[in-house]
Protein backbone atom coordinates (compact mmCIF):
# COMPACT_ATOMS: atom_id res chain seq x y z
CA UNK A 1 0.00 0.00 0.00
CA UNK A 2 1.32 3.32 -0.83
CA UNK A 3 0.80 6.27 1.64
CA UNK A 4 0.70 9.66 0.64
CA UNK A 5 2.10 12.20 2.61
CA UNK A 6 -1.02 14.97 3.30
CA UNK A 7 0.40 18.33 3.12
CA UNK A 8 -1.39 21.29 5.09
CA UNK A 9 -1.88 24.73 3.04
CA UNK A 10 0.76 26.18 4.64
CA UNK A 11 3.28 23.23 4.12
CA UNK A 12 2.53 22.66 0.44
CA UNK A 13 2.53 26.81 -0.42
CA UNK A 14 6.10 27.01 0.99
CA UNK A 15 7.13 23.39 -0.91
CA UNK A 16 5.76 25.14 -3.57
CA UNK A 17 7.66 28.61 -3.07
CA UNK A 18 10.89 26.60 -3.04
CA UNK A 19 10.20 24.76 -5.76
CA UNK A 20 9.65 28.22 -7.88
CA UNK A 21 12.58 29.50 -5.87
CA UNK A 22 14.88 27.41 -7.52
CA UNK A 23 13.98 27.28 -10.97
CA UNK A 24 11.16 29.53 -13.71
CA UNK A 25 8.39 27.69 -13.48
CA UNK A 26 5.34 28.19 -15.55
CA UNK A 27 1.87 27.73 -14.35
CA UNK A 28 0.86 24.39 -16.09
CA UNK A 29 4.18 23.03 -13.98
CA UNK A 30 2.65 24.46 -10.78
CA UNK A 31 -0.43 22.93 -11.17
CA UNK A 32 0.93 19.19 -11.85
CA UNK A 33 2.75 19.29 -8.90
CA UNK A 34 0.19 20.24 -6.84
CA UNK A 35 -2.14 17.82 -8.29
CA UNK A 36 0.75 15.21 -7.50
CA UNK A 37 0.36 16.45 -3.92
CA UNK A 38 -3.39 15.75 -4.02
CA UNK A 39 -4.10 19.19 -2.80
CA UNK A 40 -7.53 20.55 -3.79
CA UNK A 41 -8.72 22.31 -6.70
CA UNK A 42 -9.44 25.44 -3.96
CA UNK A 43 -6.04 25.17 -2.44
CA UNK A 44 -4.29 24.87 -6.00
CA UNK A 45 -6.39 28.64 -6.70
CA UNK A 46 -4.76 29.53 -3.57
CA UNK A 47 -1.57 28.62 -3.84
CA UNK A 48 -0.97 29.94 -7.31
CA UNK A 49 -2.39 32.95 -6.43
CA UNK A 50 -0.21 33.37 -3.86
CA UNK A 51 2.56 32.30 -5.81
CA UNK A 52 1.59 34.94 -8.07
CA UNK A 53 1.53 37.94 -6.07
CA UNK A 54 4.64 37.03 -4.11
CA UNK A 55 6.33 37.02 -7.84
CA UNK A 56 7.18 33.51 -7.25
CA UNK A 57 5.52 32.99 -10.31
CA UNK A 58 5.81 34.72 -13.32
CA UNK A 59 4.71 33.52 -16.91
CA UNK A 60 6.25 36.24 -18.86
CA UNK A 61 9.78 35.74 -16.78
CA UNK A 62 9.10 31.82 -17.55
CA UNK A 63 8.68 32.11 -20.91
CA UNK A 64 11.56 34.22 -21.36
CA UNK A 65 14.19 32.17 -19.44
CA UNK A 66 12.74 28.92 -21.56
CA UNK A 67 13.50 30.98 -24.91
CA UNK A 68 17.15 32.27 -23.49
CA UNK A 69 17.94 28.61 -22.26
CA UNK A 70 16.52 26.51 -25.34
CA UNK A 71 18.33 29.13 -27.35
CA UNK A 72 21.94 29.59 -25.92
CA UNK A 73 22.17 25.74 -24.16
CA UNK A 74 20.21 23.38 -26.79
CA UNK A 75 20.37 25.47 -29.77
CA UNK A 76 16.40 24.73 -30.67
CA UNK A 77 15.42 27.70 -33.46
CA UNK A 78 12.27 29.16 -32.92
CA UNK A 79 10.00 27.28 -34.40
CA UNK A 80 10.86 24.47 -31.35
CA UNK A 81 10.88 26.98 -28.80
CA UNK A 82 7.27 28.38 -29.59
CA UNK A 83 6.02 24.79 -29.98
CA UNK A 84 7.09 23.92 -26.31
CA UNK A 85 5.77 27.33 -24.39
CA UNK A 86 2.53 26.09 -26.06
CA UNK A 87 2.82 22.71 -24.52
CA UNK A 88 3.19 24.28 -21.65
CA UNK A 89 0.75 26.61 -22.41
CA UNK A 90 1.79 29.92 -22.28
CA UNK A 91 -0.05 32.61 -24.07
CA UNK A 92 1.29 34.54 -27.52
CA UNK A 93 1.57 37.60 -26.01
CA UNK A 94 4.05 35.78 -23.19
CA UNK A 95 5.49 33.85 -26.31
CA UNK A 96 5.76 37.38 -28.50
CA UNK A 97 7.71 38.19 -25.31
CA UNK A 98 10.26 35.30 -24.79
CA UNK A 99 11.47 35.47 -28.73
CA UNK A 100 12.86 39.09 -28.31
CA UNK A 101 15.11 37.76 -26.37
CA UNK A 102 16.77 36.25 -28.69
CA UNK A 103 19.25 38.49 -30.77
CA UNK A 104 18.68 38.15 -34.81
CA UNK A 105 22.68 38.23 -35.15
CA UNK A 106 23.51 35.35 -33.03
CA UNK A 107 20.38 33.51 -34.09
CA UNK A 108 21.80 33.71 -37.49
CA UNK A 109 25.12 32.90 -36.11
CA UNK A 110 24.12 29.84 -34.34
CA UNK A 111 22.23 28.48 -37.21
CA UNK A 112 25.81 28.89 -39.40
CA UNK A 113 27.87 27.28 -36.51
CA UNK A 114 25.24 24.41 -35.72
CA UNK A 115 24.83 23.65 -39.93
CA UNK A 116 28.04 23.28 -40.18
CA UNK A 117 29.15 21.86 -36.98
CA UNK A 118 26.54 18.85 -38.54
CA UNK A 119 28.13 18.81 -41.92
CA UNK A 120 31.44 17.65 -41.07
CA UNK A 121 28.97 14.66 -38.76
CA UNK A 122 27.37 13.32 -41.74
CA UNK A 123 29.16 11.08 -43.86
CA UNK A 124 27.26 10.14 -46.89
CA UNK A 125 28.45 10.76 -50.05
CA UNK A 126 25.13 11.40 -52.29
CA UNK A 127 24.46 15.10 -52.35
CA UNK A 128 20.61 15.18 -51.54
CA UNK A 129 21.25 12.71 -49.35
CA UNK A 130 23.56 14.80 -47.72
CA UNK A 131 21.16 17.61 -47.80
CA UNK A 132 18.26 16.14 -47.02
CA UNK A 133 20.00 14.65 -43.60
CA UNK A 134 20.76 18.34 -42.58
CA UNK A 135 17.80 19.97 -43.52
CA UNK A 136 15.97 17.24 -41.29
CA UNK A 137 18.14 18.35 -38.34
CA UNK A 138 17.84 21.40 -38.51
CA UNK A 139 14.13 21.34 -39.16
CA UNK A 140 13.87 18.68 -36.07
CA UNK A 141 15.65 21.74 -33.89
CA UNK A 142 13.20 24.25 -34.66
CA UNK A 143 14.58 26.25 -37.05
CA UNK A 144 12.70 27.94 -40.04
CA UNK A 145 12.44 25.98 -42.90
CA UNK A 146 13.32 29.47 -45.26
CA UNK A 147 16.84 29.77 -43.03
CA UNK A 148 17.26 25.85 -43.66
CA UNK A 149 16.92 25.76 -47.13
CA UNK A 150 19.16 28.79 -47.64
CA UNK A 151 22.23 27.30 -45.69
CA UNK A 152 21.75 24.15 -47.26
CA UNK A 153 22.18 25.96 -51.02
CA UNK A 154 25.20 28.42 -49.10
CA UNK A 155 26.55 25.35 -47.24
CA UNK A 156 25.93 22.25 -49.83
Amino acid sequence: MISHKAYSLTEATRKLESYCAYQERCHKEVIEKLKGMRMIPEAIDQITTHLIQENYLNEERFAKSFARGKFIIKKWGKNRIVNELKLRQISKFNIKSALTEINEKDYHKTLDELAKKRLTQIHESNIQKKKKKLADYLLYRGWESNLVYEKLKELV
